[in-house]
């Protein structure tokens, strides 16, 4: 793994002086390695916890609702805000996790109405069995990055959403 970064920040190295790189061709270099970024997160992300059967869309989902803010569960409005994906594209993922009896409805306590999607106990302990998984690929995929950098990366990354948020 350091060797990849290593053979990448040197043929980053080797490139002329950015100044001298047309700003187009210098945004599309960077659109397209976050695009195979995404692609290469999916597929090794599901390799990853593949021993539990679930999906890295599951993931995210078993993860946001594991939070501490999400006690008292959240409804798929805000469930897909967070994970800033669109409510038919979650519906699938919420369906298949309740089929799997990790996930529940429950009525919204303010708003007979609406529903509250929260972890079952099962959810839970998949949770807990996901979280050492889940670690230790973001170890292997951050190999060779200091604390410093990952501070930087996340930064730089806030930065970026922002900007795709205004748009």
């Amino acid at each position: 793994m350091l060797h990849q970064i290593v053979s990448t920040y040197e043929m980053v190295k080797k490139l002329p002086e950015y100044s001298d790189i047309p700003i187009n061709e210098l945004d599309n270099r960077i659109f397209f390695r976050l695009y195979q970024c995404a692609n290469m997160m999916h597929k090794t992300g599901t390799r990853a916890v593949e021993a539990e059967g679930i999906t890295t869309q599951q993931w995210a989902v078993l993860g946001a609702l594991s939070h501490p803010d999400a006690d008292a569960g959240m409804s798929v409005g805000e469930l897909a805000e967070f994970l800033m994906v669109s409510r038919q594209n979650l519906s699938g993922v919420v369906a298949r996790l309740e089929a799997l009896g990790h996930l529940r409805k429950t009525k919204d306590a303010s708003d007979g109405r609406a529903r509250r999607i929260r972890l079952t106990e099962k959810g839970e302990a998949l949770w807990q069995r996901l979280t050492p998984m889940i670690h230790d690929y973001y170890t292997d995929a951050l190999g060779g990055f200091s604390f410093d950098d990952r501070v930087d990366l996340l930064y730089r990354l806030n930065g970026l959403l922002g900007n795709l948020k205004s748009l």
